[in-house]
This record gives C-alpha cells, structure tokens and sequence, in this order.
C-alpha cells in the first residue's frame, strides 16, 4: 500500500497531482477497448485487460478508486489526456521519441516487438520491398505510422493508408476477407488475436524490440508518474506483472491455427443444434453458457455418441459412476449429458475453498473436472511448499505437473496424476471459451443461426 509522506495540503502550497487524485479518492485511467487493454466478457461481467487489472492494482496501492474514461480512436489517447479527462492512458503504448514530444513516459513494464501479418494462402512477406507491392494500412496515430516512415527512407516507393476509427481487429478482420495485404501489430497483440484470426499468418519482425510504458501529461508535476514508477518497480520485483502476463497469455501457448479451424467448423455445424441446451443448462446452473460449451467442445467436440477407450461418453464425457450419481440414464442424450455437466462442473465449484476467488475459481474448477479434486488438493499443497498461492491459478498450475514426478507425488496424500493434462485440458477450454465470447458480443454470424427448436426436442 502506498503511503504519502507529508500530510495533504500542507504549507500553503498547490496540491500536487498525486494529492489532488488521494483527496478527491479517484483514478482515471485513459484507454481504448482492446484484448490487451480493456473489455467486458458481457454486459453484466466486470471489465478485464492486463492493461486494465495493472491499472486497478495501481489504483487499490494508493487507496482509491480506478475510473475508466475510453477513447473511440486510438489518435484521441493523448488529447484526452493532455485535456485533463484522465490521470495516465495505459493502451499497450510503445515508447517512441515522436510519442515523447507529446507525453511523459513512466516506468517500462513489458517490451515488444512490431511484425507484419498476411492472409494465408498468399505468398508470404519476408523483406520492407515486399511491402512495395501490397495494400498495407495502419491505425492514425499509432507507433506503427513511425515504424513505417522509417522504412520509407530505406523503401522510397512504400505507401499505406492511416485509418482514424479502427483497432486492430478491425485490420485483422481485413486481412482475413482479403481487403487488405499487410499490417503491422506488436507481438503481444497479435498473440492474444491469433485464436480469433486463424487466417492471419506472421511475416517478419519490422522494429526493434520497444519497451512499453504508461503515459502521463507533459508537466512540470511528476508526483504521480513518480508513484507510478514506484508501483512497477515493486510490482516487478514481487513478479506480480509476470504473474498477470501468464494470466493472460499462458493458455494461449496450447493454441494451433489447424485446430482453430476445426473448433470454428464446428461452431457452424455442431454448435447451433446444441446452443440453446447450453444456454438452459448455464442459467440453471448459474454459469455462463459459453464456457459450458467450451468444456463440452474440449470433451467431446460436441458429439452426442462419442465415447472414449476408457468408457466414457456423450457431450460431457460423463462416467458411468458420474452419470448415476447425477441421474443421467443416457449419456448419449444431449440434454442429459449437457445438463448432467453443468451440474457436474458446479459440484466442482462449491467444493472449492472460499479463499479461490474470481476467474481462478473457473479455472481450478476445470481442472477438477479434469483430474478429480483430491490431487487439485495435492498441487494446492505442492504449489505451497514451493512459496506459491495455492489460490492461485498461475501457481497452482505450476504445481500440478510434478504430480507426475515420484520425488513430489510420493509426498501427496493421493499420489500420482497426469497433472500437465489437466494444465492443458484447462488452457484449451480457456481458448474455446474466449473464442465463443469475442464471437458472442460481436453477434458473429456463426453463433445466429436459428435452429428450430422441434429438431432440439427429437434428440432428447
């Protein structure tokens, strides 16, 4: 917790900027709605971005409350915050010397890099000349624009168009429908994008590595921005941001272009059928229906008749002991299975200490689901010993593969698991599920075909 070292408003002096935000009780951060930034899962979620959750915790160090005031166009970033509308913007800035004639710059939290990305099936980029000969277009007034007046030095012939009232999934989307050839997006953007994009591919680094920082007004009071870099120091050294980077971006490392395809071929020909099935479970259940789906995907890609060598069956990949204790009579029926595993999953919550809160409380869940309470119990513990939380997903999830190693499960109460299954059993639903979500709020054509309900009734 942060703590002012003289007392406010003292000596007759002007309250600095840091003062006037712990007096009046707020921060407000400048932003623009992004996978890297700030979003709602859904109308009723609670907002989330690593951007977003680093500002948060910024805002609880001092004690007060964090306001969001978004910008619709990328360029309004630093007017906004020059106009007084906001404290600091935090919108995956890169550092760059153009931007610093216009802004102060705190400490560096992450570093990245700019990449150019194509549409697959096309002859691949590889050099700044391939550029010459494409349609390449970034947004107004990112770091984008400086990378390539840079490379028009070297590439006198370059051109691109600046477009004001677009993000970068709206240049990914381009892309994808073949409306453009190239953009350029950071490393770390084009990560959190690639599930939702599978047609577009990576072509080569364009830029340096680029550290990104926060953003403060040009003024002669630094007081917050000296704050600010007291928070990122110590959050660093507590390795509270590498903990938020995995929270974020861990789970995508189980991604794959070829099985995106598949899951999204799937959503069009499985998922419309079973839709509102998951839709009635979720509500019954408390759940979000999307996430149900996910799991169901995971365990069966929503066939009604799969089973598995092991003998389990249907959407949910019900047992036979699970099955009977549910009520489930068919497991190949899809309301039973479907209804049978939302249950099932909500045992899993409720039996979760209280102490796991939030989307962590999903995720040790799944992982339940996927390798039985008791040793979930064990990586708690072995997460532990090790100096982690065991109410913590990123360091549970450490844990949970050396239940597979004798030197630690020999000191577990229920021994030996395949606890990197359940690691990867859960960043895949994690995947599903944000596809279905950043497809769901965008009323992606795949999620609205209307199916008539008569066809859901046959197959109970």
């Amino acid at each position: 917790m942060f703590a002012l070292a003289t007392p406010l408003l003292t000596s007759g002096k002007a309250p600095t900027a840091l003062e006037q935000i712990l007096e009046r009780g707020y921060l407000t951060l400048v932003t623009r709605s992004g996978a890297t930034t700030y979003y709602h899962h859904g109308p009723d979620a609670e907002p989330a971005g690593f951007e977003y959750d680093l500002a948060q915790a910024f805002a609880d160090w001092l004690g007060v409350e964090l306001r969001v005031q978004e910008t619709q166009r990328f360029s309004d970033l630093f007017p906004a915050l020059n106009e007084g509308q906001g404290d600091l913007v935090a919108a995956n800035l890169a550092v760059t010397e153009r931007r610093k004639q216009q802004v102060q710059f705190g400490e560096a939290y992450d570093h990245t890099r700019s990449i150019v990305v194509y549409r697959r099936g096309e002859q691949r980029p590889r050099s700044e000349a391939d550029l010459l000969n494409g349609r390449l277009a970034v947004i107004a007034g990112s770091s984008y624009n400086e990378i390539l007046k840079d490379v028009q030095q070297r590439q006198a012939g370059l051109k691109w168009t600046e477009l004001a009232d677009v993000g970068i999934e709206s240049l990914l989307s381009a892309i994808t429908e073949g409306e453009l050839d190239y953009t350029l997006v950071d490393e770390n953007l084009f990560l959190l994008n690639a599930p939702f994009f599978p047609s577009v591919r990576r072509g080569f680094v364009v830029s340096e590595e680029t550290p990104l920082a926060w953003a403060f007004p040009m003024q002669e009071d630094d007081s917050l921005r000296l704050a600010a870099q007291e928070f990122i120091q110590q959050q660093q050294a507590e390795d509270s941001i590498a903990r938020l980077q995995q929270r974020y971006y861990d789970h995508l490392e189980e991604y794959n272009k070829v099985e995106t395809y598949t899951y999204l071929k799937q959503v069009r020909r499985r998922l419309p059928r079973l839709r509102q099935l998951f839709e009635a479970a979720a509500t019954e259940m408390e759940m979000d229906w999307r996430l149900l789906a996910a799991i169901g995907y995971q365990e069966s890609h929503w066939d009604p008749n799969a089973v598995s060598p092991t003998g389990v069956r249907g959407i949910m990949m019900l047992t036979q002991n699970t099955a009977r204790q549910l009520g489930v009579t068919n497991r190949t029926d899809p309301h039973q299975s479907i209804f049978g595993g939302a249950r099932y999953f909500q045992t899993m919550v409720e039996r979760l200490p209280d102490g796991i809160q939030g989307e962590d409380r999903q995720w040790f869940a799944l992982a339940a689901y996927n390798v039985g309470m008791g040793h979930l119990e064990d990586a708690r513990v072995l997460a532990q010993r090790a100096g982690g939380d065991p109410n913590n997903w990123v360091d549970v999830a450490k844990a949970l593969p050396k239940l597979s190693r004798k030197q630690f499960y020999s000191t577990t109460k229920f021994g030996y698991a395949r606890g990197h299954t359940a690691v990867k059993y859960v960043e895949r639903i994690r995947a599903y599920y944000e596809i279905l979500m950043w497809m769901d709020l965008r009323e992606h054509p795949l999620l609205t075909v209307d199916y008539p309900p008569e066809r859901l009734e046959a197959s109970r």
